[in-house]
């Protein structure tokens, strides 16, 4: 972590060195955490985190504006946006991701199956010691002992919306010319419009399920 780097959070985001912060930028390299207790009003984005070299939380990722400081190895850039979108709230599966990230600095995307108890408690979620064992072997059937981060999240924070855009061409009659698929979505809205055809703009169809 350069000293300008350390000098320019202390300025904007009053961040020291310290290992119990609850969001950081983790520099792998010096095992040095910095980070802050709270959404940051400017964000902070690197290069280095997309080279693996350090690690930055989600309070810095997501400020309470649409401002970010952008470094790179030499330099420091000022991105900004007036969409508030951008900054939008925290999703619950993005606050479950961000503390299971807390027991997993360096980002490996597994926690040690000791630690679940403590993620689950963090985010309200139950934690009875049977319950918690009954998680740990559901989450991990083959016993290595670790917790993946993406069946961890589709356990607890299923996606709960997915978009497909397409478009119907609903004709009087059939037309050989223009049939598409026969895909159980199509066969359904066919109960309602017979010579439905439906046109996606993804190579596979939806699915129903």
């Amino acid at each position: 972590m350069s000293e300008l780097t350390k000098e320019l959070m202390e300025l904007v985001w009053g961040t020291k060195s310290s290992p119990g912060l609850s969001d950081t930028i983790f520099c792998r390299w010096t095992q040095e955490l910095l980070g802050v207790h709270e959404q940051a009003a400017v964000g902070f984005l690197t290069l280095m985190e997309a080279l693996r070299y350090c690690k930055v939380g989600s309070y810095l990722k997501s400020p309470k504006f649409p401002i970010w400081i952008v470094g790179s190895e030499t330099h420091l850039t000022v991105f900004f946006a007036k969409d508030m979108a951008l900054v939008a709230p925290e999703a619950p599966s993005e606050q479950a991701r961000r503390v299971f990230q807390t027991y997993d600095p360096e980002d490996n995307g597994f926690i040690p199956d000791s630690l679940l108890e403590d993620v689950m408690k963090a985010l309200d979620l139950v934690s009875d010691p049977e319950y918690i064992n009954l998680m740990k072997n559901k989450l991990d059937p083959e016993g290595l002992g670790i917790i993946l981060l993406g069946p961890f999240l589709q356990e607890f924070f299923p996606d709960q919306v997915m978009y497909v855009e397409g478009t119907a061409v609903i004709m009087g009659f059939e037309d050989p010319m223009l049939q598409t698929d026969d895909t159980p979505i199509k066969r359904c809205l066919q109960t309602k419009w017979p010579y439905i055809e439906l046109l996606w703009t993804t190579d596979r169809s939806p699915s129903l399920n």
